[in-house]
């Protein structure tokens, strides 16, 4: 059952999103992402109050996706990357990016705090990083 309202332009939507973003990272590193981006708008909180659907999450300006900037993000979603973009609006949660609400490549280790949030952990390239509960208790 879905943890958030979507349709299925969502769905695809939130897929090239995520390969866009994560493809290198493999289908582990897609999921997270979709993570970040459901939490975004489960969370209603800190950057994201005014995140209320799929499109506001992927096109958010400014703290949006450097993907939507990029001609790779504006291809045909493919069925793959739907089913993953599936699994997360449904729910799944992938550790690190279970509770995670930002994420970023750095050149070298990931820092413990980024923006005075925690960094929950590393997958490969990407570096994840979540609210407190009482800062956002609805990704909790």
């Amino acid at each position: 059952m879905a943890v958030i309202r979507t349709n299925s332009e969502d769905v695809k939507l939130l897929a090239r999103l995520m390969r866009a973003e994560a493809e290198g990272e493999g289908e582990q590193g897609m999921l997270m992402v979709g993570n970040v981006g459901v939490n975004r708008i489960l969370g209603g909180c800190l950057d994201f109050k005014n995140v209320r659907n799929m499109n506001d999450m992927v096109f958010q300006s400014p703290g949006g996706f450097e993907a939507t900037q990029k001609g790779y993000f504006y291809q045909k979603a493919r069925d793959r990357d739907i089913r993953l973009a599936q699994r997360v609006i449904n729910g799944e949660k992938i550790w690190p990016a279970s509770n995670a609400l930002w994420f970023f490549r750095p050149a070298g280790d990931c820092p413990d705090t980024w923006y005075d949030q925690t960094n929950t952990g590393r997958w490969k390239a990407h570096c994840f990083f979540a609210p407190s509960g009482e800062d956002c208790p609805a990704v909790y």
